[in-house]
This record gives structure tokens, C-alpha cells and sequence, in this order.
């Protein structure tokens, strides 16, 4: 299963980048991880925010595989225990579809993504940085293959 992880991305810390990359290269071919970044809008004092999220919601769309599920990762979403999101991963592991990730910019998903999306994912009520998120759900899809494959990282 190809699992891809679709950021709207501006200046990531190199320690983060350090730590998305060691846990998305543990992962086996059935677990592959691969980041889109696409560039944030740029903002300022007199930006119409809708206007930018419905940019950059289009480009995350538009970066989507077509026969891919869309999942988007909002605080409003359904949060999961790791056992719960290690079982819809090995289900959806079965039926042979990639995933594709949703991370909006700084000020969220557009409404066209979570419309389009399957299933709205919350890592928490917390905000987080955005660049960090993906350093989170790279460790979370690290943890669901151990559990998925028994090994003792997860316990």
C-alpha cells in the first residue's frame, strides 16, 4: 500500500526533516511512505485567507491519485487510539488502494478537501505546527506497522 502524506509546506526545521525521513525509511514496500510538500500561499496584511485556502486546497486535490482514499488530518476529525488506526490501516491494506494524506497550511483544509475526504483523522484537540504533523504521523504509521507485524516497538 502507498501511503502519501500531502503538506502545504513553509520553512520545515531540519531536525524535523531528519525525523520524518529515519521513520519513513524503516517502513517496508507495504507500509511506503512518501511526502508531497506543496508550497504555502504567501500571506500578508491584506490576504483574503479564504481565497488562500481554497488555493492550496486545490492544490492538494490536484496532487491526489485519482485511485487513491483521501483522508484529511483536521483537529475537528475523529480522533484515534493507535490500535484503532492500526486496524483501519491492515483493513485497508487488504484492498490493495493508496491512501493520500491531507495537511492544510497554517490556517486549515479547505472545505472542497473535507468534503472529498473518506475520513477526517484528529491527532489531537492540541494545535500543532504544521511541520510537525508530518513528523507525527510518519512515527504513527511506524507504530502501526510494528503492530501489524508484532514487532516490540509498540508496547
Amino acid at each position: 500500500m502507498k501511503i502519501r502524506l500531502l503538506t502545504i509546506t513553509h520553512k520545515t526545521p531540519a531536525w524535523v526533516i531528519a525525523g520524518y525521513e529515519d521513520y519513513a525509511k524503516r517502513l517496508p514496500a507495504q507500509y511506503a511512505l512518501e511526502l508531497v510538500e506543496i508550497p504555502a500561499e504567501k500571506r500578508s496584511t491584506r490576504t483574503d485567507i479564504q481565497r488562500i485556502i481554497e488555493r492550496e486546497g486545490e492544490k492538494l486535490l490536484a496532487a491526489c491519485k485519482p485511485t487513491h482514499r483521501i483522508i484529511t488530518l483536521d483537529v475537528q476529525g475523529k480522533p484515534y487510539t493507535t490500535e484503532q488506526l492500526a486496524s483501519l490501516f491492515i483493513e485497508w491494506q487488504q484492498t490493495g488502494r493508496g491512501i493520500d494524506l491531507l495537511v492544510g497550511g497554517p490556517d486549515g483544509l479547505s472545505a472542497a478537501c473535507l468534503n472529498k475526504s473518506e475520513m477526517s483523522w484528529s491527532l489531537s484537540p492540541l494545535t500543532f505546527p504544521h511541520f510537525l504533523v508530518r513528523l507525527i504521523v510518519a512515527e504513527q504509521i511506524y507504530r502501526v506497522y510494528t503492530i501489524d507485524t508484532k514487532h516490540p516497538y509498540h508496547r
